[in-house]
């Protein structure tokens, strides 16, 4: 199935051709006008023009001549996007971060601060991510950039207006946060958009991580909460609603321990961070709830390197629930790979062991039909950066920017 942008008849024609131009620069850069009509099917004189366009709102830039080609030396093009920036936000069990791309996907900014979500109220999320907004952006317009848009990641359901009906990780119902974000920030003059981290996680996965460019990927979230965000013959999977991948709540285990979302058993409350720091190190409730779990991730890590027989069994234990949430997706949806990002990365050199013997355990085909599982590269930022990737979207699909 062809998911790349196509030369159409239909609707805005001049804006979905200009989309095509624009994905094969950036792929195939550089290039030149020609190998652009040749290799899309467009017409020269209507690559000339919107080549033409794009160099006018500095999108594209030429770079030169090459002569390692038959005939005359042709002007070779790459993205350019100097004077735009793109952000994206998340919020995560214990922290905020922010991320800033240029039009290539280069990444220009990434900021992490302390801030304990799940403690906090709506409103003083909203007041501390404006805060992280307004920072970020002041550094990009510093630097002569122009922000195109914002898109924020949250654990929890997240519908097409960007409120967040339910999000148990958060302990929010109803929360209009795109708006509310959006009138924090005095209505800037940019989109404001609010997803899914899972799903913003396998926009990054998909653009930036190791598995870059596959067609059929998941992304497991790691963290307060867990969601998976699938790649599906190249687009994002977020079914009738926009709330496919809440994973994090699937039983597997009905006499299991309590769940955030008032059920037992769930993934979340066997993988979750909050639920693995409870069971592997109880003395930290001695001190109240966790509100920084970085400490005692590293205290796991440690403790786990030097082979303590109780951490290493719990982690095994931990690793064998995440392989059976996998072998499920894998069955239902039989990804390329499966990506593990947050604390289940960070743990991963003692989680996924057992968790790859229980999903070749339970998977129907494992060898004929199976998927591999690995750690993501992209660190505990991957929402953030696919927020930014998202806050692309209208310039990729071929929009100019507005002067």
């Amino acid at each position: 199935m062809q998911n790349d942008p196509q030369p159409t008849d239909l609707g805005d024609v001049r804006v979905a051709n200009r989309a095509v131009v624009l994905r094969h620069v950036r792929v195939h850069a550089p290039c030149s006008r020609a190998d652009i009509a040749a290799r899309t099917g467009l017409n020269k004189a209507t690559v000339s023009s919107l080549v033409g366009e794009l160099i006018e709102r500095r999108l594209v830039r030429e770079t030169g001549l090459t002569e390692n080609r038959i005939g005359r030396p042709a002007t070779m093009l790459v993205l350019d996007g100097e004077p735009y920036a793109a952000l994206g936000l998340q919020v995560g069990a214990d922290e905020l971060a922010a991320v800033a791309v240029d039009l290539g996907g280069n990444r220009l900014l990434t900021w992490r601060r302390a801030f304990a979500a799940p403690a906090a109220t709506p409103a003083e999320t909203v007041r501390a991510l404006a805060a992280l907004a307004r920072r970020a952006t002041a550094r990009v317009a510093g630097e002569g950039r122009a922000v195109l848009g914002l898109t924020v990641g949250v654990p929890g359901l997240v519908d097409a207006a960007g409120c967040v009906p339910l999000s148990p990780a958060l302990g929010w119902r109803d929360v209009p946060l795109a708006d509310q974000l959006r009138a924090a920030l005095r209505d800037p003059d940019f989109t404001v958009a609010v997803d899914n981290e899972a799903n913003l996680a396998a926009l990054a996965e998909q653009r930036h991580g190791a598995q870059a460019g596959a067609t059929d990927l998941v992304h497991l979230t790691g963290g307060a909460g867990i969601g998976a965000g699938a790649i599906v013959d190249g687009r994002l999977l977020r079914g009738s609603r926009g709330f496919a991948g809440e994973i994090g709540h699937l039983c597997l285990d009905p006499t299991g321990p309590a769940c955030a979302c008032g059920r037992s058993g769930c993934l979340e409350a066997l993988v979750g961070l909050p639920a693995v720091v409870r069971r592997l190190l109880p003395d930290t409730a001695e001190d109240g709830p966790v509100t920084d779990f970085l400490p005692e991730l590293d205290r796991l890590k440690a403790l786990a390197g030097q082979d303590d027989p109780t951490v290493r069994a719990g982690l095994a234990e931990t690793g064998r629930h995440l392989g059976h949430a996998v072998a499920v997706l894998a069955d239902l949806l039989n990804p390329e790979a499966v990506l593990v990002g947050g604390h289940l990365a960070t743990l991963g050199p003692w989680l996924l062991p057992a968790a790859r013997a229980e999903l070749a355990a339970r998977t129907l085909a494992p060898e004929a039909g199976g998927c591999r599982l690995e750690a993501s590269t992209l660190g505990g930022i991957a929402a953030a950066l696919g927020g930014a990737t998202a806050a692309l979207a209208t310039v990729e699909s071929g929009r100019l920017p507005v002067r």
